[in-house]
């Protein structure tokens, strides 16, 4: 006569198998997230154009990568509203460490708080991976130009500046950018008045100032070899140090401004929400740049090399999102 449980024998047979199963389900989980990673091939989003001083570190960065992770790293370049749209990009994409983001400072500390618009915000939508390298802007102007033929010093870009109100131009690679805020901060501490002339990229606004488009130009070291070779003439950097590849340049301090140190600096990040084991992973092989000689010296070529871990970057956003917000209120620079 049969019974509801069924064979009670066959029960007591089936358990130790019922166990091993419900053993094998947090294994199994186990396993799935040691998985090895990356599996497939990575990109890197930049949101400025080809030539920039942020997409020269991302392609030094991808060569790297490729070999420390053994997978394809390509560089894909996204230019447009001051970085906006490689970093939107970068916001939307699944947090699997599959996508980095390769930008500047502006696009996280300065145009969430310019664009009105701005869909992203830098504190949930993104994890910091590591700042590469920082660096001074170069004030430089054309030895040959209309007006600064005989500018030479700080203190004759101010006089003339004061000579000429609001006709001294100055370029930058957009509206809200570091260039474009680090010239109002000379124009606020010099008591001076020019005149911003937008480009749509620094290589654009760099290429403006040896045609003589514009008078004056908060330059990244990318032009270190123009004024190198005489076409054009460096005033100051914005550090308060000299930088080593210009060792006869004064700095801003030096050239009598007091606490005037305005650098800027390149660096990854990823999709909030990427695991954090992704997030060492990527640093500790970003970090490694600095035992491959070749990648080194390429990127001293953009600045000083500077690679703070995940905490580290994310406070210095922080801190520099806080200054910058200062100025930019200051200033009243508010964009569409």
């Amino acid at each position: 006569m049969s019974t509801a449980s069924g064979n009670p024998r066959r029960s007591l047979l089936a358990l130790p198998l019922i166990a091993a199963c419900a053993l094998a389900v947090p294994a199994a989980h186990a396993q799935q997230a040691a998985a090895p990673w990356p599996t497939k091939p990575l990109r890197i989003i930049v949101g400025f154009t080809a030539g920039s001083a942020t997409d020269s570190v991302a392609r030094v960065l991808a060569e790297h990568l490729r070999v420390k992770l053994g997978q394809p790293v390509t560089v894909e370049n996204r230019p447009g509203a001051n970085g906006v749209l490689g970093v939107t990009e970068v916001a939307r994409a699944p947090a699997d460490g599959y996508t980095l983001l390769a930008t500047n400072s502006s696009s996280m500390t300065v145009n969430p708080q310019v664009y009105k618009k701005i869909t992203y915000l830098p504190e949930r939508d993104f994890a910091p991976v590591t700042m590469v390298v920082s660096a001074p802007f170069i004030i430089t102007v054309n030895p040959v130009g209309d007006r600064t033929a005989s500018v030479n010093t700080i203190a004759d870009l101010v006089a003339l500046a004061r000579a000429k109100p609001g006709q001294l131009t100055y370029g930058s690679g957009g509206p809200g950018n570091l260039a474009h805020l680090g010239f109002e901060l000379i124009n606020n501490r010099a008591g001076i008045k020019t005149t911003h002339v937008p480009y749509k990229s620094g290589v654009s606004a760099q290429i403006g100032l040896l045609g003589k488009e514009i008078d004056v130009l908060l330059d990244t070291p990318v032009t270190t070899p123009n004024i190198k070779a005489g076409k054009l003439k460096a005033l100051a950097v914005t550090t308060a140090r000299r930088w080593p590849d210009l060792p006869d340049v004064p700095t801003m301090i030096e050239s009598g401004y007091a606490g005037f140190d305005v650098p800027f600096w390149l660096g990854v990040l990823v999709p909030a929400q990427t695991p954090p084991a992704i997030v060492q992973t990527l640093y500790n092989a970003i970090r490694s740049v600095r035992d491959d000689p070749n990648a080194v010296r390429q990127l001293q070529m953009q600045g000083t090399i500077e690679l703070i871990d995940p905490p580290t970057f994310a406070s210095r956003i922080k801190a520099e999102t806080a200054a910058w917000g200062e100025v930019i209120r200051r200033e009243n620079v508010q964009l569409d």
